[in-house]
This record gives C-alpha cells, structure tokens and sequence, in this order.
C-alpha cells in the first residue's frame, strides 16, 4: 500500500509530530511506502491565488475551480501543486495529522486542501463521494487538541467533536471520493503525562495495524439520489 502522511505542526518536538512519525515507522514496518508532507518544514504555501496557475483562461476574473480545469488540461499548475497531487494520485491511504485550531484544521493544512484537491481530477461535475475522483482511496484523520475527551459530545460544553470534523471527513474527503475512516483522537495533551501520552500512541499503532479490518463511515451515494439530486423516496442517504 502507499501512504501520504499530510502533517501541519509548528513545533518538530510536538506531540503531533510523534504521531505522524509513529505512522511512518509503523506502517513501513509493515512493508508500506510511505511519503511524508510535512507543511511547516516545507513552508508551504497556503494561499489559492491567480499566481497557481501560469496559464488563465480568464485574466480578467478568477474563477479559481475553473482555472484548476484548465490547468488540468494544460499542464500550467503551479509546480508545488504539481508535486503534491503526484504524491496524492500515488497514495492508496491518505493520512491527515494535524492538531485542533479553532474547531477546525490549521490553516496550512487548510490551504494544502484549497490547493492540491484540484477540480478536472479529484472532483467536478457529478463526481463526487462514491463517484469522485479519488475513489477507491482511503483516508484517516489523526489528531490532537487541549481539551478533555467529557468536554466534546451531546450536551457537553463543545458539542460534538464529529460536528466539528464533518466540514473536513463529509464535505472535503468523503466528497472527493475518499473511503473515510473514523478519526484517531489524542484528548487533552497538552497537560496528560508522558505515560498518557505514551499510552495514546500504542494505541495508534495497534490501530494503523489493523486499518484493513477497518469499515468506513458511511456518507451518501450517488444511487440514492436522481439526476437533480433529490433523494429517490425509498433510498434513505447515510450518515456518519
């Protein structure tokens, strides 16, 4: 199997960067290929702009989706893009490692999303979930945040941490055609000691151990909805 791992972390020494190297070595072990992006070192850059594309079939109005078609076409995307839709393209399993900002993704890993996640390729038209471009791919969200597991959850001070994520497991991944694997969540690791920590990252290998064994979310189907995308009556669409 070949395996992108997507890392957004400031801080090499940071417990999220554990789990992202814990992935590498782990799935390696098991005689995988894996390749690593980690965003911070390579200071990527985030910003979707005119500048991703050295052709524009429209410079007078940026319609950014379109001109990604375009530069599908033509083969006029940004090399940096260029270089991580390859990596992309390559992966069997995409890894997203990335601590909580904002109830949300950091805005590296954001911009990496915005940019790499072309439309022409990963996505258009009607192809999407079951029918996107990067159908047949898995993908796995690894994670890390400050707050206490009670904290997230029907009732609970935060809400539900899946309420959170579903911008990113529904509308990015399972919306290119992604089978979407249920998160790795590290609670509270800012303030847990180095044997809680030590204790998260066991069971993170015991699960990239056994990702095969694995069932997906379930998200909709094509099937279950006609040509205006209206629910067909007696197909019910799923949900996480």
């Amino acid at each position: 199997m070949n395996v992108l791992i997507v890392h957004a972390h400031p801080e090499a020494k940071s417990f999220t960067a554990a789990l992202a190297s814990l992935a590498r070595q782990t799935l390696q072990a098991q005689g995988h290929q894996v390749q690593t992006s980690d965003l911070y070192a390579m200071q990527w850059n985030p910003v979707a702009s005119a500048a991703d594309f050295s052709e524009r079939e429209n410079s007078d109005y940026l319609v950014y989706a379109l001109e990604q078609r375009l530069a599908v076409k033509n083969s006029s995307l940004a090399v940096d893009i260029r270089q991580e839709l390859d990596k992309l393209l390559w992966a069997d399993l995409l890894i997203l490692n990335f601590p909580l900002y904002w109830f949300s993704v950091p805005a590296m890993l954001k911009g990496w999303i915005d940019r790499v996640l072309v439309s022409g390729i990963c996505y258009g038209g009607k192809r999407f979930y079951d029918q996107g471009g990067l159908s047949g791919k898995k993908a796995l969200v690894s994670l890390t945040l400050g707050g206490r597991e009670h904290m997230f959850g029907d009732g609970a001070i935060h809400g539900p941490l899946q309420d959170m994520l579903r911008p990113l497991l529904r509308g990015t991944l399972a919306y290119v055609g992604f089978e979407v694997l249920a998160p790795f969540v590290a609670w509270h690791v800012p303030y847990i000691s180095d044997e809680a920590r030590g204790e998260f990252l066991r069971r993170y290998a015991e699960r990239l151990q056994h990702l095969d064994d694995e069932q997906p979310l379930e998200f909709p189907k094509l099937a279950q909805f006609d040509e205006a995308l209206k629910p067909i009556a007696d197909v019910s669409p799923s949900s996480p």
